[in-house]
């Protein structure tokens, strides 16, 4: 049985059983749309969706769960690639049989305006390979085959959506950024390896799948391989089971751009330790290109070698800052370009750029929650929706910010005494202020509203809804309190 008829049924059984945990509407909505691509490389499956939005939900929501049903069925299986349709039919470009090398060759060129002339490609792919340019097409057969087979085999499973047009760039990240370009453009290696670390979700392996993306764009035909650590000691261990560790080395090693990602998960590995030295050691004496991604600087790893350590640093070491507000935001708005038919007010961008602040993974994917409940429920996208939609997300990143520090902040800022804001005064200089407080003590607290109106002089739940609702609508209408309340919620959330 091959490897296509395998995982042709192993689908058929990863269907049945998302169709039964997930139940019939959201199957109907996000699952059933999704194909398998054919192919013979066991160690993956491929998997396409027809919009760029439903691949983004479906890696947001079951990338983890795919690969566990296809592991359960097929053990070799180690990835699932999850791909828009139409960057699915790239490939097949490649796989086409070279049986006749004329007008079948180019069959998939029908699409342009302009069909190509019949003799066109031949000629450029006998040109390619300096066979005499008067041979008949027919005996160019031979010489198309390096081109199906090479170029494919070395492809490096690189997210499409990862490159350098995509990332945003800020202070926090503008040095890192830099030299990932400088790394990935042709001509002589500047530098290597080129080492980057930041927290979880900051954008390292946005950087390290541009580079890629890059760097194939100038060189269609060099190979690029592109792995965790985790996998390089996985392959590693594999291959001295199979006592076949020279085909690993030479695969690793014949590679003109190495990209590892999460060095930190070899810690305490020593014999895959050993292996990744010289690995390194071979690629930078052979003048190649070497990207190394950690959760922290090379000094500050735990449990790996000191020569790896120092063979790290030689090269230049980039940090990615956490973002801050401003980057967050923007990050959110480059976002909607990908939603183009859904329309998420200001208010729900702020809200999430300023709740969401460690992981812009995470904020996108806040974002992403938010817009397929409202497509799955209809409903109007709000700051109301998005808080209950995202209500233990939201709580979880929030810092804890009290009552107590609300009134004093807004006391300090408007000039008053804390006592003021709880008294009985009814001057505009005071009740105006004392609104604004009860507004951002319901947004960043959880108290509910008696409690809240319990805070502020033993007022009703009522008087604090009305002042949540009048400073909304001063918001939009009084600049100056708008930046009051911008410049407060800042300061308050850190």
């Amino acid at each position: 049985m091959t490897h296509a008829t395998e995982a042709e049924k192993a689908w058929a059984r990863v269907r049945t059983s998302l169709r039964e945990s997930a139940g019939a509407r959201l199957f109907e909505q996000w699952l059933k749309p999704i194909e398998l691509i054919p192919g013979e490389d066991r160690d993956t499956i491929r998997l396409a969706l027809p919009s760029a939005f439903m691949t983004n939900w479906v890696r947001n929501h079951y990338a983890d769960r795919l690969v566990l049903e296809f592991k359960q069925i097929l053990p070799n299986v180690r990835t699932v690639q999850i791909e828009t349709r139409a960057a699915a039919r790239a490939p097949v470009v490649l796989a086409i049989e070279p049986a006749p090398v004329a007008a079948p060759v180019v069959e998939p060129e029908v699409l342009k305006p302009k069909p190509p002339e019949p003799a066109a490609e031949p000629i450029q792919v006998v040109m390619k390979f300096g066979v005499d340019p008067s041979l008949k097409p027919a005996p160019a057969v031979p010489v198309a085959a390096p081109v199906v087979m090479a170029v494919p085999a070395e492809r490096p499973p690189l997210d499409p959506r990862y490159t350098f047009a995509r990332f945003v760039v800020d202070p926090s990240n503008k040095v890192a950024f830099n030299a990932a370009k400088v790394l990935a453009e042709p001509g002589p290696v500047r530098f290597s390896p080129l080492f980057l670390h930041s927290g979880t979700g900051q954008g390292k392996t946005h950087l390290m799948h541009a580079i890629g993306h890059a760097f194939l764009e100038h060189n269609p035909h060099a190979i690029v391989l592109c792995m965790s650590a985790e996998r390089f000691m996985y392959d590693f261990v594999a291959s001295m089971r199979a006592r076949d560790t020279h085909a690993f080395k030479q695969r690793l090693r014949g590679a003109d751009l190495l990209l590892i990602d999460d060095l930190q998960f070899i810690a305490g590995k020593d014999a895959t330790q050993e292996e990744f030295f010289h690995t390194v050691n071979e690629i930078m004496a052979a003048g190649k290109r070497l990207v190394i991604s950690a959760d922290r600087c090379p000094q500050a790893l735990e449990g790996v070698e000191a020569r790896i350590v120092s063979r790290m640093s030689v090269g230049l070491v980039a940090d990615i800052k956490a973002p801050d507000l401003v980057l967050r935001r923007t990050i959110l708005d480059r976002k909607l370009v990908d939603l183009p038919d859904m329309r998420v007010p200001t208010d729900v961008l702020d809200l999430l750029a300023s709740r969401i602040h460690a992981n812009i993974r995470e904020l996108e994917g806040a974002l992403n929650r938010v817009v397929a409940y409202a497509q799955l429920t209809g409903d109007t996208i709000d700051l109301d929706f998005a808080v209950a939609t995202l209500g233990e997300v939201l709580r979880g990143a929030q810092k804890r910010v009290t009552i107590d520090e609300i009134q004093k902040l807004v006391s300090a800022h408007f000039e008053l005494k804390p006592l003021d804001l709880i008294s009985a005064r009814r001057a505009r200089a005071v009740a105006r202020p004392r609104q604004i407080a009860m507004y951002l003590a319901k947004r960043l607290t959880t108290r509910s509203l008696p409690e809240i109106g319990r805070k502020f002089g033993g007022r009703d739940h009522s008087t604090v809804i009305h002042a949540v609702r009048k400073i909304e609508e001063l918001r939009d209408s009084d600049r100056d309190i708008d930046a009051a309340v911008r410049v407060l919620m800042r300061e308050l959330e850190g």
